[in-house]
């Protein structure tokens, strides 16, 4: 059995299920956020067409939040970053993901696992979603512009309203 849960958007709602079995240091810590309230009043911040949308770290004001200490990444777990998955937003350094998430909005292969090195790690994918793939659209098309040294915010604030379980 997954954990569903529920992604309240400015554009609407999105759902998903997470993969406890696959990643579950990742989806022990997301829920973490989530039952935090964390993401209440987050942004997707980073919208790119055709590749992602971006969110979960920074308020409308571009004011990052504070986070948890990063985890280990699970990129290794057979999840392939495919449309519609959600998967953990790091740094360079592969055991870097806190609190920031983006759902992919294609196929996205080049994002998976390859190998156990910095360029070949790859993103961890810990659920996928069941519906709302109208909002990710929605979202994924929205106009972008700059903000700051920001590239690819939306114009508009995408708001994350909530994020609870289902």
């Amino acid at each position: 059995m997954s954990t569903k849960i529920r992604i309240e958007t400015s554009k609407g709602v999105m759902t998903a299920e997470l993969y406890e079995d696959k990643a579950p240091e990742t989806v022990k810590n997301f829920l973490a956020y989530v039952d935090d309230h964390h993401y209440d009043g987050t942004i997707f911040h980073r919208v790119i067409r055709g590749f992602m949308i971006q969110g979960g770290g920074f308020t409308v004001d571009m004011r990052q939040k504070d986070t948890r200490d990063p985890i280990r990444n699970e990129a290794k777990n057979g999840l392939a970053n495919d449309r519609g998955t959600l998967a953990m937003a790091r740094t360079q350094i592969v055991d870097s993901a806190t609190c920031q998430f983006f759902i992919n909005h294609a196929d996205n292969d080049f994002l998976n696992y390859k190998s156990s090195t910095v360029q070949g790690y790859g993103y961890c994918v810990f659920g996928k979603l069941t519906d709302g793939f109208d909002v990710l659209d929605a979202i994924a098309t929205v106009p972008t512009g700059r903000m700051g040294y920001f590239a690819d915010v939306p114009t508009d604030p995408v708001l994350i309203l909530s994020i609870t379980r289902a």
